[in-house]
C-alpha cells in the first residue's frame, strides 16, 4: 500500500508563536521493515503526549528491499536523515534513530534513552515564529553564520495500525503515531525578519514550523500550528 500524498485543503493555518522554553523537536527515523524499530516507535509515541516535546515519525526507504515496502516512507524523509548523518558526524544511516533538537542523535529505543536525547537537544530559541493564513513569519533574531532554513511539517496525530505482511516484521501489526505525511522547505532565514508563503494543510493533519541551521543544523525555533 502506498502512502497517499498530503492534500492541501482550503483551511487556514492556526496562529502560533514559538516562546521561551520551547518544546524539543524529536524526530524518529524508522521503518516498518526494521525488526528493531517497534520499541523506539512506542517510546516516541508515549513521549508525544508531553507538552515539552514535538514528536515526528519519519519513515525511511532504505530497508524496502528486505521484503516489505514501507507504506509511509518517502525519499525526502530518507534524505533528511542523511543530512543529519553528515551534520552529526555519523558513519552510516540506521534505524531506529532519534534526533532531538537537531543537536543529539541516538537509538532512542527506551524511555530512558529518549529522555537523555531530549535533555541534550533542549535549547532556548533564537527567534520567534508566527503564522497567519497562507504565510509564516520569522522575527529578527540570531541566525548561524551559514544561515538557516524554514520547514513546514505535516503529520497525522492518530495512532495508525499497520499490518505488515512480509519482511522482518511479518505477521505483526505495528502502531505508529505522529507519522509525517509532508515535508516542505519554505525558504531561508538569515536573522532578519522575514515572511514566507505557506500552503494550508489538510484539516485531518497537524503542522509544525521549524527554523533550523542550514543542512540539518540545530533547531533554532519551533511553533505548532
Amino acid at each position: 500500500m502506498r502512502a497517499l500524498a498530503v492534500l492541501l485543503a482550503a483551511v487556514p493555518l492556526i496562529g502560533a508563536t514559538s516562546a521561551p522554553g520551547q518544546p524539543v523537536v524529536v524526530e524518529l527515523f524508522t521503518s516498518q521493515g526494521c525488526s528493531s524499530c517497534p520499541p523506539a516507535d512506542q517510546a516516541v509515541a508515549r513521549a508525544a503526549d508531553r507538552p515539552d516535546v514535538i514528536a515526528l515519525s519519519f519513515n525511511v526507504t532504505y530497508w524496502d528491499h528486505l521484503g516489505w515496502k514501507d507504506t509511509f516512507a518517502r525519499p525526502e524523509f530518507t534524505e533528511r536523515q542523511r543530512a543529519y548523518l553528515r551534520a552529526l558526524g555519523q558513519a552510516a544511516p540506521f534505524t531506529p534513530e532519534v534526533v532531538a533538537g537537531g543537536r543529539a542523535g541516538g537509538v532512542g529505543n527506551s524511555p530512558r534513552a529518549l529522555d537523555q536525547l531530549i535533555a541534550r537537544g533542549r535549547a532556548h530559541p533564537t527567534t520567534t515564529i508566527a503564522t497567519q493564513p497562507g504565510k509564516v513569519s520569522v522575527a529578527a533574531g540570531v541566525a548561524p553564520r551559514r544561515g538557516a532554513e524554514v520547514w513546514l511539517v505535516s503529520y497525522d496525530p492518530r495512532v495508525l495500525q499497520v499490518p505488515v505482511k512480509a519482511g522482518e516484521n511479518t505477521g505483526k501489526t505495528l502502531p505508529q503515531r505522529n507519522v509525517v505525511r509532508d515535508l516542505r522547505r519554505l525558504g531561508e532565514w538569515n536573522g532578519k525578519a522575514a515572511t514566507f508563503p505557506a500552503p494550508v494543510i489538510d484539516p485531518a493533519l497537524r503542522g509544525v514550523v521549524i527554523v533550523q541551521g542550514r543542512n540539518a543544523g540545530p533547531v533554532l525555533a519551533v511553533a505548532r500550528l
